[in-house]
């Protein structure tokens, strides 16, 4: 099946000056970029009417079932936060309601704009289906911890669980579907724990999601507790011998941030969970200038409350400038790849992420003619300051269109709002 994006407008680095063209979409990748008119016989034409067309958005940390606790235990530090509030709704949770919230997460995302997730949970088999059965892509982890030091990793039902998952739905969909191995955090497990783990997804070539330096509380407690930051603690244990993505990332020193260069580490943004969490700011400046590939995130919608990249795009934005003083520490056009591109390789998606020939087909439109957009003298800057996640008119996620103009192709809105509405309702009965 052929699609044809016509009259879309493209960023100025494509070339095109402004002029509307047409994007040829065949077999999952974009086959061609040309302003000359096409044969559009058999073809499924979307017109574009002039809107601008980028890559979609990558949200490389979150945690999508999380939607189901979306405004409960606000305005607490992460600690108490925590352990007074999610850790004991965690306990309630079963397969069923994994499920059907991180279908509902699922919905928010297409609907902004956001292709592809990274998840840290449990219950993932049940995440695994929602993800097949909705066309969207994920890299998936079963979070992991370890308290007891006698714990034999070879036996722990909880790597089993994320070795079962891998085995099963890995590279599923023609590799929409991944499985990442992760470590919840430094706090939250044991050395010799660690270091298997960070052994086995090594030998297995599977990539690595963990919680790095989120709070000056976790990473001053690890220093205490073994001499060395979290960086160090993970670094030296081999754990970031498999690639890596690391979220949030707040209080590093110039050793960590020479550390994650090293290793090829990536650092995940999630600047609003930070800011909601009183948790500190990313040093984005310094990360980027070492050569870290930085993505963005938005995390659980419990300490975000929005599943949205552009916003978390945005507020990276303005809130840099604001830190350092210095309007010209970001510029509009650096930050599209981080909420692109940069997620993309994040998840070892390396033809992903961009609007190229031969790359995979995910994109999004954005509307340009929206009363805010209006004058649009710079589109990278249109995206960074003006734009709202209300402008995505569609969302493409391997060629195949599953939102567009407030309409799903693979999401059954009115039954998914009953389903969740009902989960929602007697999750705390």
């Amino acid at each position: 099946m052929k699609t044809i994006l016509k009259n879309a407008t493209l960023l100025p680095e494509h070339g095109f000056a402004g002029r509307p063209v047409q994007v040829v979409i065949e077999n999952k990748r974009i086959a061609a970029i040309t302003e000359s008119p096409l044969d559009e016989t058999g073809a499924d034409v979307v017109d574009c009417g002039g809107n601008l067309l980028i890559p979609a958005f990558y949200n490389a940390h979150c945690h999508a079932a999380m939607t189901l606790f979306r405004g409960y235990g606000e305005d607490l530090p992460l600690h108490r936060w925590l352990n007074e509030k999610i850790f004991p709704a965690e306990e309630l949770l079963t397969r069923k309601s994994v499920y059907v919230a991180t279908k509902w997460a699922i919905a928010e995302m297409l609907r902004r704009g956001i292709a592809s997730f990274s998840d840290m949970y449990m219950f993932e088999d049940a995440v695994a289906d929602a993800v097949l059965e909705t066309g969207i892509k994920a890299n998936l982890a079963r979070s992991l911890v370890s308290f007891d030091p006698t714990v034999d990793p070879k036996t722990d039902s909880r790597l089993a669980e994320a070795i079962a998952l891998a085995k099963e739905y890995h590279m599923a969909a023609d590799g929409a579907l991944k499985i990442d191995f992760s470590l919840h955090a430094e706090y939250t497990n044991l050395p010799h724990y660690c270091a298997y783990v960070g052994r086995y997804a090594k030998e297995h070539g599977l990539l690595m999601q963990l919680h790095l330096s989120e709070t000056e509380e976790e990473h001053e407690a690890c220093i205490k507790r073994h001499g060395k930051t979290p960086s160090a603690f993970f670094a030296d244990l081999g754990v970031f011998d498999a690639p890596t993505s690391a979220a949030h990332c707040v209080w590093l020193s110039e050793e960590d941030i020479a550390i994650l260069a090293e290793k090829g580490v990536t650092a995940v943004h999630n600047p609003v969970s930070n800011l909601k969490l009183g948790s500190g700011v990313m040093q984005l400046r310094k990360l980027l200038d070492a050569g870290v590939n930085v993505a963005l995130g938005t995390d659980g919608v419990a300490s975000n409350n929005r599943l949205d990249v552009l916003r978390e795009m945005q507020t990276a934005a303005i809130l840099h400038k604001g830190i350092s003083r210095d309007p010209a520490c970001l510029v509009a056009s650096e930050l599209l790849p981080l909420a692109t591109e940069n997620g993309a390789r994040a998840q070892g998606r390396e033809d992903c992420g961009r609007l190229a020939i031969g790359a995979r087909a995910d994109l999004t439109l954005i509307d340009r003619h929206s009363i805010h957009n209006l004058p649009t003298y710079d589109d990278h800057a249109m995206l960074a300051y003006s734009a709202e996640s209300a402008d995505v008119r569609m969302t493409m996620v391997d060629g195949r269109i599953l939102y567009r103009n407030g309409e799903y192709t693979s999401i059954d809105e009115e039954r998914l709002r009953r389903e969740s509405q009902e989960v929602f309702a007697h999750y705390f009965e």
